[in-house]
């Protein structure tokens, strides 16, 4: 009977051992599409971003990097994509997958992020919990060697990356002083409600990604100081004054859509709060997201377009704060407040940095442009990308269309001159048809 139930007990083994139920064996996570999950390891660096409440300009750089590091593993799962990097001033030479040997190129891709993600933002639990579930999707589903050898190759090129992002004037940048501007005719100074000191008046002298230097596109000054109530310098202030006391419906929609403003301080009687949002990078990852979906962009085209619209957006704020810093120009609510109306408020609250020329513009000109020759012109979408963090969406017909009203949105919201948005957006422009007729993409 012993021998008989024995007998029985292991035909019952041998045949789940079959069937992969048992004997030690893990079962198979679902897996995602290799697109996909590109998507979502931005998305959830999205959320790092907007928790840790990096600036503008280092979330761009935080985009730049990991996203770099991504392509640059996964573009070997085709191999008519030629490295971005190795085309970039602080790049060595790439490292490359063993010939002959089995890779899964979007787990690299994915440990690439990773890596790089983890040494240039802050509060990286939530990440790391969500890597650990990337991770454990491809080893259930691969064999040890071609797992362990995806993610070898994957921290090779993330090390590789970070190699050059400690060499970008970065650290330096971070042991500033404060910049607090000064009481001259037409400088700036801090703005209310705040009064908070300048932000990353430094960068202006970060290492770009394609540009040789931050003074390659050069824009006009602008209006000089002028007490002459029908000087441009008056005018123009006089024209933010009137435009805010008659914002349409619909413009009013446009400048709250395009804040994209990362840490708003509300006050609410002796109460402050920080309101966290989407920076205005942000929104542009978010944009690219929406066309590689719509298109339904493989994962090294959807890869190749995050790098490229990142890097995009990193050389124009470059380009950007050069001149912010060296014209130090005054804010529109510092004008209207002192000759004008003392009791004017902006509709959207000013950002803590020089006026000219606007940011935003700048790089959502560049952006627009580099997705315009990814994906076409005249492309259609809807973009949510903000919708989860101020419920409201917009239709457009084209990026150029929405990089305009991002550039008027500034207008609109009181916290740039007009002049200071049409000479931003022309920068961008000209920063990103510079990036894409430099970089060599394709074999």
């Amino acid at each position: 009977m012993v021998g008989r139930s024995y007998l029985k007990y292991f035909k019952v083994v041998v045949v789940v051992c079959l069937l992969g139920l048992s004997c030690g064996k893990k079962a198979k996570i679902k897996m995602i599409a290799d697109a996909e999950v590109l998507h979502q390891n931005v998305d959830h660096l999205t959320q790092l971003i907007i928790y840790d409440a990096f600036t503008p300009p280092v979330a761009s750089r935080i985009y730049g990097y990991t996203s770099l590091a991504a392509f640059e593993a996964i573009r070997f799962k085709d191999t008519k994509y030629n490295s971005i990097a190795e085309q970039i001033a602080g790049f060595k030479t790439m490292p490359k997958p063993q010939k002959g040997k089995k890779y899964d190129y979007t787990l690299a891709a994915s440990k690439a992020f990773f890596t790089v993600a983890y040494k240039v933002t802050f509060s990286v639990d939530t990440l790391k919990k969500y890597e650990n579930q990337v991770i454990s999707m491809y080893q259930s589903n691969l064999d040890d060697s071609t797992f362990l050898r995806s993610v070898a190759f994957g921290e090779q090129i993330g090390i590789a990356v970070l190699g050059r992002a400690d060499n970008d004037g970065y650290a330096k940048s971070r042991g500033k002083v404060r910049y607090l501007g000064n009481n001259d005719n037409g400088k700036w100074r801090p703005t209310p409600p705040d009064y908070l000191e300048g932000v990353e008046f430094c960068w202006g002298t970060q290492q770009q990604f394609v540009l040789k230097s931050s003074k390659d596109f050069p824009i006009p000054p602008p209006p000089s100081f002028s007490k002459d109530k029908k000087s441009e310098y008056f005018k123009q202030a006089f024209a933010v004054y009137e435009q805010s006391k008659n914002l349409s419906p619909d413009q009013f929609q446009i400048a709250a859509f395009w804040d994209d403003n990362p840490f708003v301080i509300e006050h609410n009687g002796h109460t402050m709060f920080a309101n966290k949002k989407i920076t205005p990078g942000g929104h542009w990852i978010g944009i690219t997201a929406i066309a590689c979906k719509k298109t339904k962009a493989d994962a090294v085209k959807s890869a190749q377009a995050y790098a490229l619209t990142s890097i995009a957006l990193y050389d124009a704020f470059i380009s950007c704060w050069q001149v912010k810093y060296t014209t130090a120009y005054i804010r529109p609510i510092t004008v209207i407040n002192e000759e004008i109306d003392p009791n004017w408020i902006s509709v959207l609250q000013t950002p803590p940095f020089p006026e000219y020329p606007s940011g935003h513009s700048a790089i959502s000109g560049s952006a627009a442009v580099m997705l315009t020759h990814l994906f076409g012109d005249n492309f259609e979408y809807m973009d949510t990308s903000d919708l989860r963090y101020i419920g409201i969406q917009r239709h457009f017909n084209s990026f150029l269309q929405a990089s305009d009203e991002t550039s008027i949105s500034r207008y609109y919201g009181g916290i740039h001159f007009r002049n200071s948005v049409d000479q931003g957006a022309l920068q961008g422009r000209q920063v990103g048809e510079y990036i894409w007729k430099t970089l060599v993409l394709r074999n």
